[in-house]
């Protein structure tokens, strides 16, 4: 039923009229090539519909909600006094009052939209958790099919709690989708080392040694080693689900080239935003 409300939503934000007075844009680069907006997404990417953007999307990824029945907090770092100074406000709340069924519609008539930005030759990565995972991949198969799927994406982390009662959980997902089979994906290579680290001598095979070992070069798997932004960390911000630079700019190496157009239609801390700017997306 949610599928079937959100496919309604979808139908209805298209042929209605968009209030553009509650889209505010900003422009953050001298060169305008970098565009900020601050709306509801499903009218914004309306907006970007009418305004000639459909299939003209490389890259999309989404870090949405996880329904993980959670509030959440930003923080904003000033100087008060020559004092520093951490203040926190409430980020968003994650499903706290919403039903299953309204959040199946929610994703669903995003999801809508976003495919029709979507170019022919791009990707959407859609990022999330175990709260949620299994209803999004069934989302994803039904708005852009099952041969679309690309691959599931293991993000491993060292980060957060642990409990007594089940193994730690420390890793998300990220599900890759194309609109047809021409999708761009250039796969890096990464380490792969020898067993007992000792150099295998196989005839046609090149090996490497570093302070570790030998390893051979291979294409790159789809589990992902990538720290979180620790509380230390440079990076940090203060948004409490804050993602890492080094995970978003993999995800746009891989997927676009410079001067394609990407898009994260959630935004979260904005990291997205600075991989993208810093790539020169």
């Amino acid at each position: 039923n949610g599928i079937r409300l959100g496919i309604e939503q979808a139908k209805e934000v298209k042929e209605a009229d968009i209030e553009l007075s509650s889209i505010h844009q900003y422009d953050y680069t001298a060169e305008d090539s970098g565009r900020l907006y601050r709306a509801d997404n499903l009218s914004l990417m309306k907006k970007l519909i009418s305004d000639g953007y459909s299939g003209k999307i490389k890259t999309i990824y989404i870090d949405p909600p996880f329904f993980s029945k959670t509030k959440y907090n930003a923080g904003l770092n000033i100087e008060y006094k020559s004092e520093k100074r951490l203040i926190k406000y409430k980020a968003y709340e994650d499903g706290i009052d919403d039903s299953l069924e309204s959040y199946i519609s929610f994703m669903t008539a995003r999801l809508i939209l976003m495919r029709e930005l979507l170019s022919d030759d791009g990707t959407i990565w859609v990022h999330i958790d175990w709260h949620s995972s299994h209803y999004i991949r069934l989302l994803l198969d039904e708005i852009f099919g099952d041969k679309r799927f690309i691959n599931e994406i293991i993000w491993k982390y060292k980060s957060g709690g642990s409990s007594k009662k089940r193994f730690s959980r420390k890793h998300d997902s990220i599900f890759i989708y194309s609109k047809t089979d021409r999708y761009k994906l250039s796969i890096p290579k990464e380490k792969s080392y020898n067993r007992n680290l000792k150099p295998y001598k196989f005839k046609g095979v090149k090996e490497y040694e570093d302070d570790y070992g030998w390893y051979t070069l291979v294409n790159m798997k789809d589990v992902w080693s990538i720290d979180m932004v620790g509380r230390t960390s440079k990076e940090r911000n203060g948004y409490a689900t804050q993602k890492p630079l080094e995970l978003l700019e993999r995800i746009i190496e891989v997927s676009s080239d410079e001067g394609d157009l990407c898009a994260d239609f959630f935004c979260g801390s904005g990291s997205f935003l600075e991989a993208s700017d810093k790539l020169n997306r």
